[in-house]
């Protein structure tokens, strides 16, 4: 019994020295950090799980995406509304046909109108009425009968009935109508003031308007249309007039169309906090639709620009970073500014520069 318990001590005492004995050959760790530095001791550990590249320096053309609406172009756009009160006795257009400037596009009667014929046919009497009372005048004056009193008086009615005429003359036209060929009574014919397309259309024969109504037709020339974008203050930057565009609409998926930037706002919308930006775009096949939504890729000048490995980011609180070699095996971060990413490559802006050896892939394993 003696002995048994002899045995049991002897192996309880020798358990427990193996245990609390540490062995000779540590594995050392891979790496230490020191603030914000990183020293890899054992390289071996790690070299499996990092990889390490160099920044390079490529033409990169800056890349701005945004969404927009297709509009037509203000002064290939028209509003048909009649000049006056008056009811339509005849309509020469239909929906989706093309007219050409002047154009007849519909017959109205209206007293108004009739009202500026007869002042104008009035003036144009009350004028030759003058001219020929101050051709008497010179010819009494030239025999010596009359005075320079009523020549001069003569004189200064024609001035004032060639001023009435004038102004008579102007008045009619404004409707685009020619007062030489026009007959007393007749109806007006409105023309169309731009060539292109009738886009609507709500003329009916016999339907009495007025001058306070909506349109009653729209004209539009959309063989070139106005994309209207709304661009980020932050990325204005690198939109220029004269810069291409592509536009993408859900209706060609596959079919980008490309436009030029034509004008950039001078204000910001303050509650959105964007620009105005509007460009144009040819559509003589009529593929964009006034209202519709595009994707717009605005794509600057390209210009030489760093660029690294996107699994080289690291984000941190509040801002992103690099890991980057200051010598062999240790390393910094770096914060740098991600401009844009394409391809898995990131555009960046820093202090870093071209050739310095980064941390590519794995930095995490640092944080």
């Amino acid at each position: 019994m003696k002995r048994k318990l002899l045995y049991s001590t002897l192996f309880g005492c020798t358990l427990l020295f193996s245990c609390s004995t540490k062995p000779e050959n540590p594995t050392a760790e891979p790496y230490s950090i020191v603030g914000d530095t990183v020293h890899i001791a054992n390289g071996e550990v790690l070299k499996n799980k990092i990889k390490l590249d160099r920044v390079s320096q490529e033409l990169v053309a800056s890349e701005v995406v945004t969404a927009g609406t297709i509009q037509a172009i203000p002064t290939q756009y028209a509003y048909i509304a009649p000049p006056f009160a008056g009811r339509v006795v005849r309509s020469y257009i239909k929906l989706g046909e093309k007219v050409k400037q002047n154009t007849p596009l519909f017959d109205i009667i209206s007293s108004e109108y009739t009202t500026a014929q007869k002042e104008y046919f009035q003036a144009e009497s009350d004028r030759d009425l003058a001219k020929l009372n101050l051709d008497r005048q010179k010819d009494l004056m030239a025999n010596g009968v009359g005075s320079q009193k009523e020549n001069e008086e003569a004189s200064n009615a024609l001035f004032i009935a060639e001023k009435e005429y004038e102004n008579a003359s102007m008045a009619l036209q404004v409707f685009q109508t020619n007062p030489s060929q026009m007959t007393l009574g007749e109806p007006l014919v409105v023309r169309a003031p731009i060539a292109g397309d009738v886009i609507e259309n709500s003329i009916v024969t016999g339907q009495f308007i007025s001058s306070e109504t909506d349109p009653v037709a729209v004209i539009a020339n959309l063989d070139k249309v106005w994309i209207v974008a709304q661009v980020k203050e932050k990325d204005i930057r690198f939109i220029h007039q004269g810069d291409k565009i592509e536009v993408q609409i859900a209706a060609l998926p596959n079919h980008p169309i490309e436009g030029t930037v034509y004008y950039i706002d001078e204000s910001i919308d303050m509650e959105t906090r964007s620009i105005k930006v509007l460009s144009v775009c040819d559509n003589h096949d009529k593929q964009l639709k006034l209202g519709m939504y595009a994707t717009i890729h605005f794509t600057d000048q390209p210009k030489p620009s760093l660029v690294v490995p996107e699994k080289a980011i690291l984000q941190g609180e509040d801002h992103s970073y690099i890991y980057v070699e200051v010598k062999e095996n240790m390393f910094i971060p770096c914060p740098v500014h991600v401009e844009s990413t394409r391809d898995g490559k990131a555009i960046i802006t820093g202090d870093l520069k071209k050739g310095d050896v980064i941390v590519s892939e794995g930095g995490y394993y640092f944080k």
